[in-house]
């Protein structure tokens, strides 16, 4: 049974960092593209930021560039999203994804096979 289990969600105060982390279980991951994605209290699920499963490549949506940084260890099956200069605009359900192409493609949300249950993140101001 396929599973992503997030973990390191929690409440910030603007400015700060935080990582999160999803393990996947269940099969080996190491061709899949794997991101985050996340879903605010009335908004729409919103692509966060992915990475190719074959090759190199990352990718970010635009509200994150430049301060969360994706990263993959292939061998442990794990994911991490590295959260800096967090914004109260920030705060959401952080949702791991993976899907069977090897490619982001975008709109990738339309690619995705897997879902975790998601984590809060509150970044307070």
């Amino acid at each position: 049974q396929v599973q992503l289990v997030e973990s390191g969600g929690g409440l910030v105060q603007a400015g700060d960092s935080l990582t999160l982390s999803c393990a996947a279980s269940g099969r080996t991951f190491s061709d899949y593209a794997m991101g985050w994605f996340r879903q605010a209290p009335g908004k729409e699920r919103e692509f966060v930021a992915a990475s190719n499963g074959i090759g190199g490549g990352t990718y970010y949506g635009d509200s994150v560039k430049g301060r969360f940084t994706i990263s993959r260890n292939k061998p442990r099956n794990t994911v991490s999203l590295q959260m800096n200069s967090l914004k109260p605009e920030d705060t959401a359900v952080y949702y791991c994804a993976a899907g069977r192409g090897g490619i982001v493609t975008t709109p990738w949300e339309d690619y995705v096979d897997f879902w975790g249950q998601g984590t809060q993140v509150t970044v307070s101001a």
